[in-house]
């Protein structure tokens, strides 16, 4: 197939782009590398079946132009921070929804067949009920989240009003290789990056709010499945490993994965927009998709500190 990856230098695009190439599909890549970085995409530049265009999704002519000859998207670029989207929110705005409903506008313009959209636990706010469902109510926190539900609005909007095949993937925390060069890395990266230099973790709150980490080949899977099989149009899904881990947790996990036991964990204030609980009940795409995530947090957390460290490469 000929696929456009929105997004596809940054941690999770590349690893998607990287397989869809190896599978033998022609793959497009669109990203201005603010978040992303060319060094995740530089070993497929050689390839027949990849092309890359430093350009922003706003930049309809340059969609257009590469969706002449698109049958599927894979829709990633976005601003990602939650800090810098309270700080920006217009620009956030602009980039998280004009950009997705451009993108939209002219998939459906030119026919395209697929249409997924990674969005984000974000939306549902901080949790009423625990694990959380697709029908537990959104309640953004932050304009990052905000964006979000705005954007889910009108790729189900265009599900109903047109062929386009859509679906929406709520991403839990996605961890692993490659996300330590990102603008804004996650919180494990942080955690072995300070680890490995034994430096303090800084933990902002008390530690006890819980996330739901999934490795990157989970997610890397499920795309690429998707890509290849079918889905039922205009659903939405969790995309989570379906478990709870306190920061607090993770943190003693990493510290001991590592081997510097003397390292120790500073806290400090929490930051406007984080949420206290998360835990994605994940019975839908299992359901539906047969999907269910297959690498554990302690694997995961192995596999990306041997990255890391330079003893396994991506």
């Amino acid at each position: 197939m000929n696929i456009l990856v929105t997004g596809g230098a940054g941690f999770i695009g590349s690893h998607i782009v990287e397989r869809l190439v190896s599978l033998g599909h022609n793959v497009y890549v669109i990203d201005n590398l603010s978040n992303g970085s060319i060094d995740n995409i530089q070993h497929l530049t050689n390839k027949d079946n990849f092309v890359f265009y430093k350009g922003d999704i706003r930049d309809l002519s340059l969609v257009k132009m590469i969706l002449m000859d698109v049958e599927a998207v894979v829709h990633l670029a976005a601003i990602i921070d939650v800090q810098y989207s309270i700080n920006n929110p217009e620009e956030t705005n602009d980039v998280n929804v004009r950009g997705t409903l451009g993108l939209l506008k002219s998939s459906f313009q030119f026919g395209i067949k697929k249409f997924i959209y990674t969005s984000s636990c974000a939306v549902y706010g901080e949790a009423k009920y625990l694990p959380i469902d697709e029908d537990h109510p959104t309640y953004p926190l932050s304009p990052y989240a905000a964006s979000k539900v705005a954007s889910e609005a009108y790729i189900k909007a265009y599900s109903r009003i047109s062929n386009l095949k859509t679906i929406i993937l709520r991403l839990f925390n996605v961890y692993g290789p490659r996300q330590e060069v990102s603008r804004y890395p996650g919180v494990i990266s942080k955690f072995i990056t300070s680890a490995m230099k034994s430096e303090e973790l800084v933990i902002y709150g008390d530690g006890t709010q819980t996330r739901d980490f999934i490795f990157v080949k989970d997610v890397t899977d499920l795309i690429v499945m998707l890509i290849e099989g079918d889905y039922p149009s205009g659903e939405t899904y969790n995309v989570g490993s379906g478990m709870a881990i306190s920061i607090r947790e993770l943190a003693e996990k990493i510290i001991n994965l590592v081997g510097r036991k003397k390292v120790k964990m500073r806290f400090s204030a929490g930051r406007i927009g984080d949420i206290k609980r998360s835990q994605a009940f994940i019975e839908k795409i299992n359901r539906d998709l047969n999907f269910s995530p297959r690498i554990s947090i302690d694997e995961g957390l192995r596999l990306t500190i041997e990255y890391m460290k330079g003893k396994r490469s991506y």
